[in-house]
């Protein structure tokens, strides 16, 4: 008889053994790998977030640094050879997304900023604002999200304004850099 309540014993236990083993599949399947997912996804969408963030401040150190162009096309062609990896690149070259450029002068009066015009010419000494805005709008998170079927996610409008340091002239040679 205690033979066969050890045998019973160890079949009770086998079949506890593979109940548990059972369960952590369930919880592995339904509860960790989601987790761990969003984890991933989380992670990924701040990486983008932050590259996006340091690609507006970039193109604004240029058009800063770079002479003015009536319609900043010098920035944007700039910015669209120079974006981050982990964006989507195609969003920038089909237009999707947008890179706007503002260009203002101080107002000697009121010390106001407005809007900067100049009918001197482009890359020219006497056409250089007070301070420029990039405005990148208009691009949404997809990369992981195609994949799983869910719409992507619409980033906020990122915007950095800087000083104007010399728009890339030299006052004495009367030169710009494009």
């Amino acid at each position: 008889m205690a033979l066969y309540n050890r045998d019973v014993t160890r079949a009770r236990r086998a079949a506890q053994g593979g109940q548990a083993a059972a369960e952590y599949v369930i919880v592995s399947a339904g509860v960790l790998l989601p987790v761990t997912m969003m984890l991933v996804f989380t992670a990924q969408l701040l990486w983008v977030w932050q590259s996006a963030v340091e690609w507006t401040r970039e193109g604004a150190r240029y058009a800063a640094t770079h002479c003015y162009q009536g319609g900043g096309d010098n920035v944007r062609a700039w910015m669209r050879t120079h974006v981050p990896v982990n964006l989507d690149q195609q969003e920038f070259s089909a237009g999707t997304a947008e890179i706007q450029l503002n260009y203002y002068t101080r107002n000697a009066e009121t010390g106001t900023l407005e809007e900067f015009a100049c009918s001197g010419g482009d890359c020219s000494t006497e056409c250089v604002p007070d301070a420029v805005t990039v405005r990148i709008t208009g691009y949404s998170y997809r990369t992981f999200l195609n994949y799983l079927g869910l719409p992507p996610v619409q980033m906020p409008n990122f915007m950095t304004s800087l000083p104007i340091e010399s728009a890339g002239c030299d006052p004495e040679a009367g030169t710009c850099l494009p």
